[in-house]
């Protein structure tokens, strides 16, 4: 990454995924900002938080520069991502530590350094683990936040199925909100922004290693609220509740 490090305009590929991902969800400011409102409220002046599946880092940027005395520690596995917040963010005064590790590995935990933490965030992402991998994450997050921390999942967060309605309703409005932004305002979406990303020489070989890291993991899962509920609550956290709402996109809240 030293060579790249030079030639790469990093801040212009984390603004082109922040764009990219307001198309799919148009309140997605509004979203972290209501988690970091929920930290404000639990949270002590000093606190370390996760960033878990983190991308290249939109809630630890915003965590940040929202408590200036907390530090973060973001997990990811996609490295083309994790180039990208690397080479954007750096450490934020040492407050924000990078880790690459794949969660749908039992030992993803050890890899982070420290054997508790305050918060655990996470926006849009855990919708791709199937659900026993899940259920499973939950559990080890049961013993990774300290008692009194919180889980915040930002995330769409499905109907169960016997509510058809619902969840017709919910997938519409998705349409909708996509195709104002990709189709009648031309805004740049997930497959545009990985064209555009292979088509720079630059990132050749991040692109061959994710490529191989995650070829073999081509299904999207959808567990539903319910699912994810039950499997905080055996875990150990012992209110769950949602704390924000647009239709199936939630705000998860869960206090170990």
């Amino acid at each position: 990454m030293s060579n790249l490090q030079s030639q790469v305009n990093w801040q212009h590929w984390l603004h082109r995924w922040d764009a990219q991902q307001s198309g799919y969800l148009p309140l997605r400011e509004e979203r972290f900002q209501v988690m970091l409102n929920a930290l404000a409220l639990t949270m002590p002046e000093s606190f370390t938080a996760l960033d878990l599946a983190c991308g290249p880092g939109a809630i630890s940027q915003r965590l940040l520069q929202r408590f200036p005395h907390a530090r973060c520690i973001g997990v990811d596995y996609d490295p083309v991502l994790l180039a990208i917040g690397q080479g954007a963010l750096g450490t934020i005064g040492d407050r924000l530590r990078w880790v690459e590790a794949d969660l749908t590995q039992e030992d993803w935990v050890k890899l982070l350094g420290d054997t508790q933490v305050d918060a655990v965030l996470s926006t849009t992402a855990l919708h791709w683990l199937p659900s026993d991998r899940l259920v499973k994450l939950y559990q080890q997050l049961g013993q990774l936040v300290r008692p009194g921390g919180v889980f915040l999942n930002g995330d769409h967060l499905y109907f169960p199925p016997h509510l058809e309605t619902f969840n017709r309703l919910a997938k519409r409005v998705q349409v909708q909100q996509e195709q104002q932004a990709f189709i009648e305002n031309n805004q740049e979406d997930w497959k545009r922004w990985w064209q555009a990303i292979a088509d720079e020489p630059d990132f050749k070989a991040l692109l061959e290693e994710r490529q191989r890291r995650f070829a073999p993991r081509a299904t999207e899962n959808e567990p539903t609220l319910a699912i994810h509920v039950a499997a905080l609550q055996e875990a150990g956290f012992r209110e769950v509740e949602t704390i924000w709402q647009r239709w199936d996109d939630r705000i998860l809240v869960a206090i170990r």
